[in-house]
């Protein structure tokens, strides 16, 4: 399973410099909602990383579907999560609460 990373520019260099090979750029909605659909098309990808702010502009079905979604499991940075915290993410993703 990999890492895949949605965000302009700015929000995915940092991820590159880590070594995340699998790093979209969508600096526009329509960009956006493009790569996000191919990357949960993508059956390799376990965790989708997006900036909070980029999970209030993509269209309310979509972030539903990212909400619920357990493969991958999407982790939202910054601004407003708009959902469930990464522990309990994780829990769900997982079966099994790690903080315990």
């Amino acid at each position: 399973m990999e890492i895949a990373v949605i965000g302009n520019s700015e929000f995915i260099v940092g991820f590159r410099l880590a070594g995340i090979r699998k790093t979209y750029a969508a600096d526009d909605d329509r960009k956006l909602v493009e790569q996000i659909t191919n990357v949960l098309e993508d059956e390799g990808i376990g965790i989708l990383v997006m900036n909070g702010s980029d999970m209030a502009r993509i269209p309310q079905r979509l972030r539903i579907t990212l909400e619920n979604s357990i493969k991958p499991t999407v982790i939202a940075i910054g601004g407003e999560e708009g959902g469930l915290s990464i522990r309990e993410r994780i829990k769900r993703s997982v079966g099994v609460d790690l903080w315990k």
